[in-house]
């Protein structure tokens, strides 16, 4: 690849996985709850479903959501569901709740779950990979430098799911009572229906 494009990939791409959404949220939310180790290996959901997503951007089929307007609008639908769905439980969760770490309600796999439905569910995740990566493809070995950016990318988004389990690590320790952790929850439930609406509110690219 070419080493100018690479240095300008990096920190662009970084910051879009820095940037703050459903997933950064989620993941910032489970740290202050279940700690950051349990919430940092509950993001590699994310990262299982972001690999198909890529693998179809490179392919092609991320065209798909520029133009078929009801495959853009399943998975718009869908998705903002599923956040309202948490945002709400989160709104509703107890005192004693928030602050239980039990198998049923805490388990690494269902927060993993709740990671991968919430990446599965947001269309402009697809789009990103379809018109940002194709970007620093280099032509003359398409798949090998599309695959290298994608791994770049699921490497760098791991290093920003650290940062924000860290930083949701800080926010927990200051949420000893259960009162304060549902707010934290309310808070962070509220965020939640306000992504679901912002993907409602999306509007299908022009192809």
């Amino acid at each position: 690849m070419n080493l100018e494009l690479l240095l300008v990939f990096l920190p662009a791409c970084f910051a879009l996985n820095m940037a703050f959404g459903p997933n950064n949220l989620l993941v910032t939310t489970n740290a202050a709850r279940v700690g950051p180790l349990k919430a940092i290996t509950a993001a590699l959901g994310r990262i299982v479903a972001f690999i198909p997503m890529i693998a179809a951007a490179g392919i092609g089929l991320g065209t798909l959501l520029t133009t078929s307007m009801w495959f853009f609008l399943v998975v718009k639908w869908v998705g903002a569901a599923y956040l309202a769905w948490l945002g709400v439980k989160l709104l509703m969760s107890k005192p004693q709740v928030a602050m239980m770490d039990t198998p049923t309600d805490q388990s690494c796999w269902r927060l993993m779950r709740q990671e991968f439905l919430v990446a599965a569910g947001n269309p402009k995740a697809i789009l990103i990979f379809t018109a940002f990566l194709p970007q620093f493809v280099a032509p003359d070995d398409y798949a090998l430098s599309f695959t290298l950016l994608g791994a770049l990318f699921l490497l760098m988004e791991l290093v920003a799911v650290a940062l924000y389990a860290l930083l949701g690590c800080k926010v927990g320790r200051y949420l000893r009572s259960g009162r304060t952790m549902q707010w934290f929850n309310r808070a962070s439930g509220g965020l939640m229906v306000v992504f679901s609406i912002g993907l409602l509110a999306m509007k299908r690219p022009a192809s």
